[in-house]
């Protein structure tokens, strides 16, 4: 019997993750402590910064709606076994698509432009996700391997097009032209607003918020109470059997790239046309590879995927407090988020073999 059938499933959603946190935390407050700083006031400095503002929560969940969008996207391809790491160049790819809708398409209103975009975002990242997954299914390429370097063609693609075609004219920076001003997003002070919640105007937390969360609840559904769903979850578990069942490889691989590439694609949203206002070279910033962790840490599942992207989120922000009024550089936030990563990933079963053997010895009382 594995270590995992013999841990309650509450303690593997729960209690395994927050060991691996604890241990990450530990070891990186070992390390602030060696470089001359104390470890409880980084702790504290981080809270505040992410939490004891309206500006530090602000940031903190603009961060935590691109994760939630490239964990929901990891999540749904691991369910079928396939471990897609090609979120940054599909979510590259998915702010062009955000771009060209609003660069070339005149929009009357903010909400018609926002969901043209949604649409366009997931198409780009869909097709950028179709072709390893179609490698995976009709030729046996590695879908790690083929995603791996599609992420840099994806960025090859993206700077020729901003350069050579994107551009202004006159203009060093390779960037697009601004969206049109009527077609900006509401950020969450202006919603806030209108129940009369004060809220500061700075973060660009914006509506992108709502759809990732209600995005959640789309693959949560889609999961775990649609037929196609339940193909997936079948095929993950043994592909062999679900075969024997009438479940198509060919069509489940290609169809969960399908949704996993388009779910990536629409963190450009949040990123492309809610903060920046135009495609920018490094749109995506990292957050496709977060997304791995996010959903590791999550089990896969759409409301782990939200806790571990806040987590990720005060991360971000707190860090960046951290960085800017302590003398702990930068890099060593890099290396906290980096243990945070090895302990819920790879370092998953040194954590969750001592659990398991401490359930068998409660049971054998």
């Amino acid at each position: 019997m594995s270590t995992k059938a013999r841990i309650p499933h509450w303690a593997d959603v729960t209690l395994v993750p927050l060991v691996s946190i604890a241990l990450a935390f530990v070891i990186s407050a070992v390390l602030i402590w060696a470089i001359g700083e104390s470890p409880w006031d980084a702790v504290k400095m981080m809270v505040e910064g992410a939490f004891g503002s309206s500006y530090g929560w602000g940031y903190t969940l603009y961060y935590a709606t691109n994760f939630i969008f490239t964990g929901l996207a990891v999540s749904v391809a691991f369910q079928a076994r396939l471990f897609n790491i090609g979120g940054e160049g599909q979510a590259a790819l998915g702010g062009l698509g955000v771009a060209l809708v609003c660069l070339y398409i005149p929009w009357p209103h903010w909400s018609v432009a926002l969901v043209a975009a949604s649409i366009g975002a997931a198409v780009f990242g869909a097709a950028w996700a179709f072709i390893p997954g179609y490698l995976q299914a009709k030729r046996g390429s590695h879908i790690v391997i083929t995603t791996i370097m599609f992420n840099f063609i994806a960025a090859s693609v993206l700077g020729y097009i901003l350069v050579n075609i994107l551009r202004p004219t006159g203009s060093m920076d390779p960037a697009s032209p601004r969206f049109a001003p009527e077609i900006a997003l509401p950020k969450l002070h202006e919603m806030l607003a209108l129940v009369g919640i004060p809220f500061s105007r700075v973060p660009p937390v914006n509506i992108s918020l709502l759809i990732a969360v209600g995005m959640c609840f789309v693959v949560w559904y889609l999961l775990w109470r649609t037929r196609l769903g339940y193909q997936i979850r079948a095929f993950g578990e043994s592909e062999p059997a679900a075969e024997y069942a009438g479940i198509s490889p060919v069509r489940i691989t290609i169809y969960v790239m399908l949704i996993s590439g388009g779910l990536a694609g629409m963190m450009a949203v949040n990123s492309v046309m809610g903060e920046q206002q135009r495609l920018v070279l490094n749109a995506v910033e990292g957050a496709g590879f977060i997304g791995i962790a996010v959903a590791l840490m999550g089990r896969n599942h759409p409301f782990g995927v939200v806790l571990a992207a806040l987590l990720f989120g005060f991360l971000y922000q707190g860090g960046a407090e951290l960085a800017l009024w302590t003398a702990i550089p930068r890099e060593l936030i890099v290396v906290i988020q980096a243990l945070v990563i090895l302990f819920t990933g790879a370092l998953d079963n040194m954590v969750r073999i001592p659990i398991a053997r401490a359930f068998a010895a409660v049971r054998a009382r």
